[in-house]
């Protein structure tokens, strides 16, 4: 099985490069600029910017890995308009499509009427982030010709602490580990991403993750 991850170079899909290779996956990068990890040899690489990949190039394709993120106050839509893109040219393909999401859009009451975001506790910096994200997910679900899976990180996403390889999902709702805690590291989340290539519970679904 060959696994597009885009946004290679990213810190998150980095650390998705190497749980892929280490389940044992054919990885290719696709990234703007050249790779650069220990384990290039391993790792074939497409050398795209993602607004300019069409179909054909992820043809080899069999999962693609939408690792792609942006900071840029000024380029925020970005969040909606890659993945846009990249359901538009996957569409009909029968390619799975895995996003590295956002968690603002995580519910935190049981009727499902208030978002992570929406609370006075959500930082006002982070603010206009989610809210892109949260719409770009919002337009996700209404896409019914691709098989994507949205995965949520907890609240708290270290990419510094090491990963445990242990792990805890949930769906649409913001959950606590032992301590009480919605946090999760890079490695975990990774980790939770790959397991589900193969264990596809979540086809045209969100799913949440956290850590001990």
């Amino acid at each position: 099985m060959n696994i597009f991850v885009i946004g290679a170079n990213g810190r998150q899909g980095k650390l998705l490069v190497k749980e892929a290779i280490n389940q044992g996956y054919q990885v290719t990068a696709v990234t703007k600029s050249e790779l650069i990890e220990k384990h290039q040899e391993k790792v074939n690489v497409l050398k795209k910017d993602l607004f300019d990949l069409t179909t054909e190039d992820l043809k080899l394709a069999d999962v693609v890995i939408d690792a792609f993120g942006i900071f840029d106050p000024e380029k925020l839509d970005q969040h909606q308009t890659s993945l846009s893109h990249l359901t538009d040219i996957l569409s009909k393909t029968n390619k799975r499509l895995m996003i590295v999401g956002g968690a603002g859009s995580l519910f935190v009451n049981p009727e499902k009427t208030i978002r992570l975001l929406d609370t006075p506790e959500f930082p006002k910096d982070y603010q206009p982030l989610a809210q892109s994200m949260a719409i770009a997910f919002e337009n996700l679900q209404k896409v019914n010709d691709v098989k994507w899976t949205y995965l949520s990180p907890a609240a708290i996403f270290d990419p510094e602490t090491q990963a445990t390889g242990q792990y805890q999902i949930g769906e649409d709702n913001v959950i606590l580990n032992q301590k009480g805690q919605s946090y999760v590291t890079y490695g975990d989340y990774a980790k939770a991403m790959i397991d589900e290539i193969k264990n596809q519970k979540f086809i045209n679904q969100r799913f949440t993750v956290i850590g001990e």
